[in-house]
Formats: C-alpha cells, structure tokens, sequence
C-alpha cells in the first residue's frame, strides 16, 4: 500500500502571509517540514499542496512535488481533498507545513496505525506540559475515551469538573498529523461547510464527527513547535538548533 505525505501550504495566511517561505536557519520552513518528512517515506512520496505560484516553485527546485490547489479551499485539510484528486495512494498523512520540528518516527507511527485501522480517520496527540497553559485558546485540547478514540476537541480545558478533587491531573492536546483514505477526504469536502461545531472551535477535525466517523488517536512526542506569528520565528530557530538541525 502507498502511502504518501501531503503538506498544505497557503502563501495567503491571514495571520502571517507568505508564512510557508519564511527563512529558518537559512532555508524556507515549508522544505524543513519536506526534508523531515522525506526522512518518514521518501523523497519521491512527498506532495506540497498549494494555491502559490512561488511556492510550487521554491518546492520543485528542491527536488519536491508541489500540487496546485484552490484559493477557495475552506480548511487545509480541504486542500488535502483537492491535492488527492492528482494523487494516486492507499493513505494520506497530513504533515502541517508550519511545524519544521515534526518526528519521522510520528509520522510513521500515525501511518502504522492507519494501516491496522482502515476504516478509522487517525490524529496525533500528545500530553500538554506543565510550561504550557491548557486553558490557552491556541492549544486544542482531545478529549477521547479510555482507549482513544476521539469524543470532542476544544478550545477550552476540557474535560471539566463539579468539584476540584475530580480534576484532571493533565491535559491531552492535538498533534496535526493526521492520515486519512481518499475515500474520506473527498467526504470532508463534500460536507460542502464548516460543521457549527467546526465553525465555533476553529477545529477542523470536528466535521468527521457529524460524519458519524470514528477518529483515533495515537500519541506522539511532545514539544513540537509551529510557526504561528512572526514572533514564533526565534524560538523556533533556537528548538531547532537546539535538537541539531541547521
């Protein structure tokens, strides 16, 4: 079975344009988040999906395959169901292409876990540190059953509580790598809107669920970083510097 990475990478950001080109230690993050996960499963099944001229052309002329998509794309993950049409293989894995820190080892591990469940849509998750607030807005926090299969994904701490001795002792959050059949991104798409819940959270992920569609989760490593903002650029160098990178 083929499995390949499509990186949706929009140049018309509206928090950070041209956010996929920005310089990190010399080179455009969108081909650190490639390279990492050429490292997963080779160079020749990596796809960045794009509605920009200039980053189809930075991609090729390092020896990447860029897919041409809409402007009108409602999610990225939309833009995956696009890039898919032009793209022949058994599973999809969504690699975020503002995430230059990424592990091969977990894009392998969602990969794995597609592949002994087919019929399941798969999602990253990792445990929220104690440097990290789980009441920030920017952390979507996974509420899942014992054995993980996702309830609910929210921008608010959750799971919540009646009475502080049944607090959760620690919060999971979403990881965005994600794997998916053709068969179900061309679903989401045909959806045709942002669910309300989708809409509410900014949560893209949600729609599956009014699809009646079970997501799983599968953890992975902490401590990956995005490029959300300008401000996220040095703190970013300094993790990737930090783990050898550059």
């Amino acid at each position: 079975m083929r499995s390949v990475v499509l990186i949706p990478a929009r140049y018309g950001s509206s928090r950070y344009p041209g956010k996929p080109l920005v310089n990190l230690l010399g080179k455009p993050m969108v081909l650190w988040v490639a390279e990492l996960s050429a490292k997963a499963v080779g160079k020749e099944n990596v796809y960045v999906a794009t509605e920009s001229e200039c980053i189809a052309e930075v991609v090729e002329a390092a020896g990447y395959q860029a897919v041409m998509t809409t402007d009108d794309a409602l999610t990225g993950t939309d833009r995956l169901a696009q890039a898919a049409e032009q793209i022949d293989a058994d599973i999809y894995i969504n690699v975020q292409g503002d995430e230059p820190l990424v592990d091969p080892i977990d894009i392998l591990k969602v990969r794995d876990a597609k592949l002994d469940n087919m019929s399941d849509v798969i999602n990253g998750f990792s445990w929220v540190s104690d440097e990290e607030d789980p009441h920030s807005v920017n952390i979507p926090k996974v509420i899942t059953t014992e054995n993980n299969t996702l309830v609910y994904m929210s921008r608010v701490a959750l799971p919540g509580f009646k009475d502080q001795k049944c607090a959760p002792v620690r919060y999971k959050k979403q990881v965005c790598i994600y794997a998916f059949t053709r068969e179900e991104l061309q679903s989401f798409r045909s959806f045709g809107r942002k669910s309300e819940l989708e809409h509410s959270e900014d949560i893209e992920i949600l729609r599956f669920l009014e699809m009646d569609k079970t997501v799983r989760l599968v953890e992975t490593k902490p401590g990956s970083l995005a490029v959300d903002i300008p401000d996220d650029v040095a703190k970013v160098e300094a993790a990737m510097r930090k783990v050898g990178l550059g």
